[in-house]
């Protein structure tokens, strides 16, 4: 990995491409485009006419890795002849949420930063944060731990109190102590949760960057997102709204007006938060 922070790899592409808009590249492999079937590589022929059409309107791409492993060794090699087709300085994102202790969370952040060379991933936090110390280890890339995620569920566990504080609360807590003073850490907050946001913009500053998925197909307002967000780094994630906005031959051009309303609506938000 480079020697690059990542914070000056985001500052670079937000003043290239002017948005923070990223794509999730969650192509389930079922449902592609007919267009595209008869591929070697149909998962891999899909993500590069996405990217084609759409590098200019983001800042990162995200791949959940669930949809690569499902598919075995042609799941993988889609993957990795998607970041090879990603353009220089675009930033990367593995979706992974690993979360294990020791030695298999070192191999863990080797697979994700060194193999597969992701600039940033995603992380669990169940297990304690002295499971997270692998991925920081790295140089040059940004640590997303899960806070308070987009999903229903979330209210299972990640709201209930723990003395006095909601239990998200304490886990951003934890790892700014340990990790905060790395240029590193970065959390996972939904879109569908704006006020709890909102709040934890406020209290980590606006250097620590969210991760914020949840808008379009989820629920998430755009513009009430980005006002919550303030002027924090953030990437705020669509996957489905704009990879799925189309299945004709045509689901490229689609794609990508889906991701221009993405972004007009991004900017929106930034000029009424301004």
């Amino acid at each position: 990995m480079s020697a690059t922070t990542f914070a000056a790899r985001y500052q670079s592409i937000l003043a290239r491409n002017g948005t923070r808009l990223c794509i999730g590249l969650d192509a389930d492999a079922r449902n592609l485009p007919e267009c595209v079937r008869s591929a070697a590589n149909p998962v891999l022929e899909f993500n590069m006419r996405i990217i084609d059409a759409t590098h200019d309107l983001c800042c990162a791409y995200k791949p959940n890795l669930a949809f690569y492993e499902t598919l075995g060794s042609v799941g993988i090699d889609a993957l990795t002849g998607t970041l090879e087709h990603i353009p220089e300085g675009i930033i990367t994102i593995g979706d992974a949420k690993r979360g294990d202790i020791g030695n298999t969370a070192e191999r863990y952040a080797n697979a994700m930063l060194d193999t597969f060379g992701f600039h940033a991933v995603t992380v669990n936090p169940y297990m304690g944060v002295d499971t997270l110390e692998p991925y920081f280890a790295h140089d040059g890339v940004c640590v997303f731990v899960l806070a308070l995620t987009s999903n229903p569920g979330s209210n299972d566990f990640q709201r209930r109190a723990v003395e006095g504080s909601p239990l998200y609360m304490r886990v951003i807590n934890a790892c700014v102590e340990r990790f905060g003073s790395t240029g590193k850490l970065g959390f996972v907050v939904g879109a569908t949760h704006p006020d709890e946001l909102a709040e934890v913009r406020a209290h980590v500053g606006n250097d620590i960057p969210l991760l914020v998925p949840g808008l379009g197909t989820q629920g998430g307002d755009a513009e009430k997102t980005v006002r919550a967000n303030g002027g924090g780094a953030a990437f705020f994630n669509v996957s489905r709204a704009v990879i799925g906005a189309g299945a004709g031959d045509d689901f490229a051009e689609r794609a990508r007006a889906a991701a221009l309303s993405f972004v007009e609506a991004l900017s929106e938000g930034s000029r009424a938060a301004a």
